[in-house]
């Protein structure tokens, strides 16, 4: 799959996620999704309830922003394709956590924020049979 983002946008995720820092920051993707391709149109970030102790290296969202968020994706014409969320101070790549709370179908943006600072940022989406995420081909574009 490969998953299309513009400048503008990762920057704004960029920034969502520093405000963050120390702790995990994350929100919804929006956008268009074909058969072999998403293309993100939209970021909308969403505040971090998990446990306060623990969101170091956590991230939840409430079922109510689930469903507000989606409301607003359908009112800009678009649909939810994916989350985005930061692992502070560790590498990109899916935990066990995420792979759990995770659904098939979706994009993952995954940013490594090291010492405040963005440094990496790579795609995955979880396999049918959630044993697994594979990593997209990300083309970030003007």
């Amino acid at each position: 799959m490969r998953i299309f983002l513009n400048r503008e946008l990762q920057a704004r995720i960029f920034d969502h996620l520093k405000s963050a820092y120390p702790n995990e920051g994350g929100g919804f993707l929006v956008g268009a999704q074909g058969s072999d391709e998403v293309q993100i149109q939209d970021i909308i970030g969403v505040e971090n309830v998990f446990e306060a102790a623990e969101q170091y290296h956590r991230y939840a969202m409430t079922p109510q922003d689930w469903m507000r968020l989606e409301d607003e994706a359908d009112n800009l014409g678009l649909t939810l394709v994916g989350y985005f969320h930061s692992h502070p101070d560790s590498p990109c790549i899916p935990s066990i956590y995420d792979r759990d709370h995770a659904l098939p179908n979706f994009v993952y943006l995954i940013t490594e924020v090291t010492n405040g600072v963005p440094v990496d940022m790579k795609s995955w989406r979880l396999r049918q049979d959630r044993s697994q995420f594979d990593q997209d081909d990300l083309s970030v574009d003007i």
